[in-house]
């Protein structure tokens, strides 16, 4: 593979990558809209698991909403976040091998999600499948960012001999 082909394969997945934290991220901006859109779906059945959980989620939205809706500026503080990660990747993007380390940054927190969601979710009494699920975003996000690495190394590796 020539090096102008790998460079571009390596942006393409950074870009991904980016995109989709962007997303993750941003969805917290209307999460009360959300939360009456999806439980107006009624997807889940109040009798299982899951239903009761977003049931008990959905009347914690609300209540914030009508008696603390400030306390929704911490979401938007969460997406923010999201998106000034997201352009920790410019450098990466423009090179990759000099900016490797953003990409091992970025699997160190992709690492660091496991015991945030597994000591922090029992405190705050988030139920298992719903610390599952936050685990999954560790577990995923990192899938992308080791692709990512290993092109960047066989990138390193042709420039290196040049």
């Amino acid at each position: 593979m020539s090096k102008e082909r790998l460079l571009f394969r390596i942006r393409l997945m950074m870009g991904f990558f980016v995109v989709m934290l962007v997303l993750s991220g941003v969805t917290a901006f209307p999460v009360y809209t959300e939360m009456k859109w999806l439980m107006g779906l009624n997807i889940f059945p109040p009798t299982t698991a899951m239903g009761q959980w977003m049931n008990q989620v959905w009347l914690g939205v609300d209540d914030m909403n009508t008696k603390n809706a400030f306390l929704f500026y911490g979401y938007d503080w969460l997406a923010f976040a999201h998106i000034v990660i997201g352009t920790a990747f410019i450098g990466p993007y423009r090179d990759p091998v000099r900016n490797k380390w953003v990409i091992d940054w970025a699997m160190l927190a992709c690492i660091g999600v496991i015991p945030l969601a597994t000591i922090a979710g029992p405190i705050r009494h988030i139920p298992w499948f719903h610390i599952l699920i936050d685990c999954s975003f560790g577990f995923i996000g990192i899938i992308p960012l080791l692709v990512l690495r290993s092109w960047v190394g066989k990138l390193e590796k042709m420039e290196s001999k040049m």
